[in-house]
């Protein structure tokens, strides 16, 4: 008898997990012993977060409110529970590497009443959800999802901003971030995540979600104790009025009491901390991708992400033509010129092609077929713009007539919501579009949960406060530059749209809607194809103006948008980062800095052995009074050598590393 007892122990401790009987309590552990799981399910169901001797999470409530009475977590008495130990690996598709290492400890917790929560254990990071096992459909009134911490800590927060006709929920997801204590976080307003939280000793802690389906998305706020935050859930909405920009939005005019109505036998989303000792680490993190659904989409070859000639930033702005530039065929079929000239793959058609109401009309001036005709003669793919509702009214009609017509893929805008309507509109069109073989691009969107693991055929997601914004407003763009990679980024792929060749310093910078010009250097710029991931990559600025600067558009072109393997070199958020990606043989670096400039010590030790060339463009001398100044240059490189990235304000720091034959 003694002997079995002694096993059992043994292999809960194998599993990372300690289960004490007397009080319910259960421990689970990291594969490396640095993060310590506490859950607490006597009575009320909680969680706690330790790393090392630095307590991250201090217990904090999780629950789920049903219609009919009953609340999951409330109550709890455990049914069974079930430890297990994970070390696998992902073969990941158009990401920033091709594997993912997948390790983690599990505790199953399986509760009388018909459902359970599953607990994991990462070594960057912890995870939770909600099962249910019911027969019958339920619907969701609420969730709890504490977060408390235990000291007054600092925290990167986004505002929801601008929300709808009195909807606080209805809001477009991008927004520069909050630098405050805990304790100052507006009471009434809502935040969305990432989340970045700082606590002593270096730790950062980062709240989001993934595997977000059929369900609405988290948003934070204010909780109800000292230094707390809790989640916030968009109940369902029953009245909606079409209308805002070109009438293609659907406003929330009235909401139900209830976040969800939903299949009885399901898994709920993910609710994820994301735990750095270093801030360079945010910069290479997995946990999304890791924790979303699998594909379901058997043969994903056909999904070609890669760069696309944008035409609404530089408001269709090209010169030396004989024709009138605008939204025509001429147009477009000079921007196919362009992008196959430069090996760009793509060209989009954002808004204007087709009627603001209507997708299925095309404006007069657009001789749709022939422009896709002459694009694919060389070899260049076109997508198209859509407003989510006027493709939501006909998206079998939509999808069915362009896919036949030779079109890659839509860019979907204007969703400006997360409730669960609109979060089954994302699945639903993903599912419609990989039918068709078409891409999505997610504009006007919440942040990425994952989706572009499951349905791969989605390859971008807006959710940030990108270089758009430069042409109406005047944010601090070097110092959100760097610090949405530690943040944002963390999510998913973001449809930044970096690229601008009018480049000016924080005295000369200006928003200008026709003629817009980003902050910081060219080498700034050039350096964000590298920093961003974004596997459907837009140059934002007019075909005129990348012929004029040739080496500058050259490198952009040079820059893939996924890649076989990333490294994260240095950084420190809302200062400065820089990281290392490898295609094939080939590796690209990108620095960023904000308007304090910094120097990095570029280590080029993630070589293999052999010699190398990079080609450099670094911030040139006047860079810090004349934005477009750069130095591009050709030197040796080894593993063993390093070089001293020396950055302007508001600078930056690219290049091109590849083995010499």
């Amino acid at each position: 008898m003694m002997r079995n007892i002694y096993i059992i122990l043994v292999l809960l401790l194998s599993a990372g997990v300690v289960y004490a009987q007397k009080n319910q309590q259960f421990r689970l552990n990291s594969p490396d012993n640095k993060i310590q799981v506490t859950v607490d399910a006597a009575g009320q169901l909680q969680w706690s977060v330790q790393h090392g001797q630095q307590q991250v999470i201090a217990p904090s409530s999780i629950a789920m409110r049903l219609e009919g009475g009953q609340t999951l977590g409330e109550n709890v008495k455990v049914a069974s529970s079930k430890p297990e130990s994970v070390n696998t690996t992902i073969k990941a598709l158009n990401y920033k590497k091709d594997v993912i290492e997948d390790r983690y400890n599990q505790l199953t917790l399986n509760f009388r009443g018909d459902y359970g929560v599953i607990f994991r254990a990462y070594n960057d990071g912890v995870a939770y959800r909600f099962f249910t096992k019911k027969r019958k459909p339920i619907t969701v009134a609420s969730e709890v999802a504490e977060f408390n911490f235990p000291q007054d800590h600092m925290i990167y927060i986004p505002y929801a901003n601008d929300p709808h006709v009195g909807d606080m929920y209805q809001i477009s997801f991008e927004n520069i971030y909050n630098h405050i204590r805990l304790s100052e976080i507006n009471k009434d307003t809502l935040a969305f995540a990432p989340v970045l939280v700082e606590l002593p000793n270096g730790i950062k802690a980062a709240i989001t979600e993934a595997d977000l389906e059929s369900y609405p998305g988290m948003f934070l706020k204010a909780g109800g104790k000292d230094f707390s935050l809790t989640g916030d859930f968009a109940p369902y909405p029953v009245e909606e009025k079409q209308g805002g920009h070109n009438n293609l939005q659907s406003y929330v005019m009235k909401r139900a009491p209830y976040i969800a109505k939903t299949e009885g036998s399901r898994s709920f989303p993910w609710r994820v901390l994301i735990v750095s000792e270093e801030d360079k680490d945010l910069l290479n993190n997995d946990m999304i991708y890791k924790l979303a659904s699998p594909s379901r989409i058997k043969d994903a070859s056909w999904v070609e992400p890669g760069k696309v000639a944008w035409d609404w930033w530089n408001d269709w702005n090209i010169s030396g033509v004989d024709f009138r530039a605008g939204i025509n065929t001429d147009t477009y079929k000079y921007y196919i010129d362009f992008a196959a000239a430069n090996n760009i793959e793509n060209v989009l058609l954002d808004e204007g092609w087709a009627t603001s109401e209507d997708i299925m009309k095309i404006v007069p001036e657009i001789n749709l077929q022939e422009i896709i005709d002459y694009a694919k003669q060389k070899n260049v793919g076109i997508w198209l713009w859509g407003g989510w509702l006027p493709l939501s009214k006909k998206t079998d009609e939509a999808l069915s007539t362009y896919s036949k017509m030779g079109v890659k893929g839509f860019k979907v805008d204007f969703m400006d919501r997360d409730d669960q309507k609109m979060v089954d509109f994302y699945y639903n069109l993903a599912q419609k579009a990989a039918e068709y073989k078409l891409m999505i691009d997610y504009h006007g969107a919440y942040k990425p949960t994952g989706l572009q693991r499951t349905y791969p055929n989605v390859v971008n997601f807006e959710g940030v406060h990108g270089l758009e914004q430069a042409k109406w407003s005047n944010p601090d763009f070097p110092l959100y530059d760097s610090t949405i990679p530690f943040i944002r980024m963390l999510a998913g792929p973001m449809d930044y749209t970096p690229g601008a060749m009018n480049n000016a310093n924080k005295h000369n910078f200006r928003a200008i809607h026709s003629t817009p010009m980003s902050q910081g250097t060219r080498a700034h710029q050039l350096a964000l194809y590298v920093m961003y991931e974004a596997p459907f990559n837009m140059l934002a600025d007019n075909p005129t103006s990348y012929q004029r600067e040739q080496e500058s558009t050259r490198f952009i072109a040079s820059v893939p948008t996924t890649f076989d393997e990333t490294v994260a070199l240095e950084g420190k958020v809302s200062e400065y980062a820089a990281i290392a990606r490898r295609k094939g043989d080939t590796w690209y670096v990108g620095a960023i800095t904000n308007w304090d400039g910094h120097d990095v010590d570029i280590a080029f030790s993630f070589l293999p052995e052999g010699a190398y060339e990079a080609e450099i463009f670094k911030d040139g001398i006047n860079a810090d009074r004349e934005g477009s100044d750069y130095v591009r240059e050709v030197v040796k490189v080894s593993s063993k050598d390093q070089l001293k990235a020396e950055m302007a304000p508001g600078g930056g720091w690219a290049a091109r590393i590849y083995p010499v034959k």
